[in-house]
């Protein structure tokens, strides 16, 4: 077992820098499509998208407000943007209720693939 404890806190280390490695080489290709202005790229046999997306971040406090009942409070517990998008889907609460509780973050997403 002392064998699998220590190969796991290896990975994890492993796991931990590769995630900073990434991070890292993310904000510079993002730098780089930027300083070239542009969402896609082809860098030798590889093409480079960015991929802009916005995301919801709302007000617990004016959600909580917002919403019709507090049996829907109970459906999203913690406000979490894919459970208050379900409760949009379902009818449960409108896009109206909700036009003051968030605010919207500009995201880029970076996609890499082979050619």
């Amino acid at each position: 077992m002392n064998e699998k404890v220590k190969k796991y806190y290896q990975l994890k280390q492993k796991q931990k820098e590769t995630e900073q490695e990434l991070a890292s080489l993310r904000t510079e290709i993002l730098a780089y499509c930027a300083e070239q202005e542009a969402a896609e790229l082809t860098v030798g046999r590889y093409k480079v998208k960015i991929v802009a997306q916005e995301r919801r971040e709302y007000d617990e406090a004016k959600l909580l407000a917002a919403l019709p009942e507090p049996d829907a409070w109970r459906l999203v517990s913690k406000v979490d943007p894919s459970k208050v998008s379900s409760l949009l889907q379902l009818n449960i609460i409108s896009e109206t209720s909700l036009q003051d509780t968030f605010t919207t973050k500009k995201i880029s997403l970076l996609q890499v693939d082979k050619l």
